[in-house]
């Protein structure tokens, strides 16, 4: 099995967000979710309209318990993600509370798959040039990847992912030898 990467190249990251913005509202979102959040994927396709909306503007926290570890979890909605989330609430404002955020055209309120989504990501790396493998799973690596570039500690970032250690968050996260040369360079006593 081959490993998921986080995008780590700031000009590819919104370069993707620009190609999925350009694309389709729903699916620009919905990386917006992944790269904001940390979620699983499994978690971002469950979804509702009422866990970023409430009827007339952006709520500002998603609260949900995860799938995986059943665990709560709260967190704010940045103002990058209000942004796609009142632009997709524009084009969609037909969508009820109880409606999933990311519907399928396939069945009546239905979520979109694993596989679709995974499908639409590849193809927005691959149009950008981001020839490493992506993923769903890639946009929870990238968030806690650009986490821990602006200087968050692995022991935060490790709470946020629900790691049960710091040693599992760094493997995770493919803690390069280049990002701890940079940090030796930093440090510069």
């Amino acid at each position: 099995m081959k490993v998921v990467q986080p995008i780590r190249d700031l000009k590819q990251l919104e370069a993707v967000k620009g190609y999925l913005r350009g694309k389709n509202k729903r699916d620009y979102l919905l990386f917006m979710v992944g790269i904001s959040s940390a979620l699983r994927i499994s978690d971002i396709l469950t979804l509702k309209v009422k866990h970023v909306w409430n009827g007339k503007k952006t709520n500002e926290f998603i609260e949900i318990n995860e799938k995986k570890t059943g665990k709560y979890k709260r967190f704010p909605i940045t103002k990058n993600l209000t942004k796609a989330i009142n632009d997709y609430m524009k084009e969609y404002s037909n969508k009820n509370q109880d409606d999933y955020l990311f519907t399928s055209r396939k069945g009546v309120n239905q979520p979109i798959s694993r596989q679709y989504a995974a499908s639409m990501l590849n193809i927005a790396c691959d149009m950008v040039g981001i020839h490493e493998r992506f993923s769903t799973h890639g946009m929870r690596k990238t968030w806690g990847y650009w986490a821990f570039q602006k200087g968050i500690s692995l022991d935060y970032i490790c709470i946020a992912l629900n790691h049960s250690s710091v040693a599992e968050t760094k493997r995770y996260l493919g803690i390069l030898q280049e990002d701890l040369d940079n940090l030796y360079l930093e440090v510069n006593l």
